[in-house]
């Protein structure tokens, strides 16, 4: 025997506004997606989606944070640059003072203002010594004050003022990190054996009449001193153009990543919705016709 289902009006009405509902719903995730251009709106649009999405957030903000840390360091070492090459060229202008002082037939009065000259390039050379990057010195570590003292300093002439161990350095990559500073006593020297005391020196062989050819060696070991820091320093800058090509391809990647799975597909998104909103038209139809009849329809 055949049981047949027995089929109300009430039922039927609920059927439709259930459908209705539906239809409606999906009409509002589609348009939620067209106004604001991703998919996941909320977690529950895509649970393993979103976690993708929080992941991909957080490296591209650590991405992000590289990339300051690396245009800083690069600031950083293109100061340190400028400041070893200008001290570069004005140890060997004092160099060339040097060999012409230690011309025999040269006048006292041209000694004098040669030596006069050598001054001015040592007071040169310790300005770029305790040259500073957004008020730090880039020769002195950690330390906030200059990286040298003058020739009056209370703790010894031309005394270096950074901490020794102390460096500054910038994370540029996970677990990597490059040197941005570099030590003022390695370049320069410190105290008598710097290059500002060994330019006091020459200064005053001249002032006395003297020979100051003898010091030329010396010259050339400080000078030595400089373009070895400056070879390490371009090293530096090296592996930080390096990071920051890497944090660029690497950001990239991420973005194209992220947009695979949250950036909606507008075009088929509008398409989806006009679908939807026919569809929705329809059933609003189908439901006037079922929920028209009333008791006066059953009485006839």
């Amino acid at each position: 025997m055949t049981t047949i289902g027995r089929v109300t009006h009430f039922t039927v009405r609920n059927s439709t506004l259930e459908n209705l509902q539906n239809n409606l719903g999906k009409m509002s995730t589609l348009q939620s997606q067209m106004s604001s251009g991703v998919k996941i709106n909320r977690p529950s649009d895509d649970p393993s989606g979103t976690a993708d999405v929080l992941r991909l957030n957080n490296e591209q903000r650590q991405l992000a944070q590289y990339s300051r840390n690396a245009a800083d360091g690069e600031a950083w070492l293109v100061t340190i640059d400028a400041a070893l090459q200008t001290s570069s060229e004005a140890l060997r202008k004092a160099r060339d003072l040097t060999v012409q002082g230690g011309n025999g037939a040269m006048g006292a009065t041209s000694k004098i203002a040669l030596a006069e000259e050598i001054e001015g390039i040592r007071d040169a050379l310790l300005a770029q010594a305790n040259t500073t990057y957004l008020g730090r010195p880039v020769f002195a570590g950690t330390t906030g004050g200059p990286a040298f003292g003058g020739a009056d300093d209370a703790a010894g002439a031309y005394s270096f003022k950074g901490i020794a161990g102390a460096t500054v350095e910038r994370t540029v990559a996970s677990a990597t990190t490059v040197r941005v500073d570099a030590t003022g006593s390695a370049v320069y020297g410190e105290g008598e054996d710097s290059v500002f005391a060994l330019l006091d020196e020459i200064s005053a062989t001249l002032r006395a009449g003297g020979d100051p050819s003898a010091r030329l060696d010396d010259i050339d070991q400080h000078m030595d001193r400089i373009l070895t820091e400056l070879s390490a320093n371009g090293a530096r800058q090296n592996q930080v153009d390096s990071a920051q090509n890497l944090i660029a391809d690497n950001t990239i990647t991420s973005k194209t990543r992220l947009g695979a799975i949250q950036d909606v597909d507008l075009a088929q998104v509008i398409l989806d919705l006009q679908s939807q909103e026919v569809a929705y038209q329809g059933a609003l139809g189908a439901a006037a016709k079922v929920l028209q009849p009333t008791l006066l329809d059953f009485l006839r």
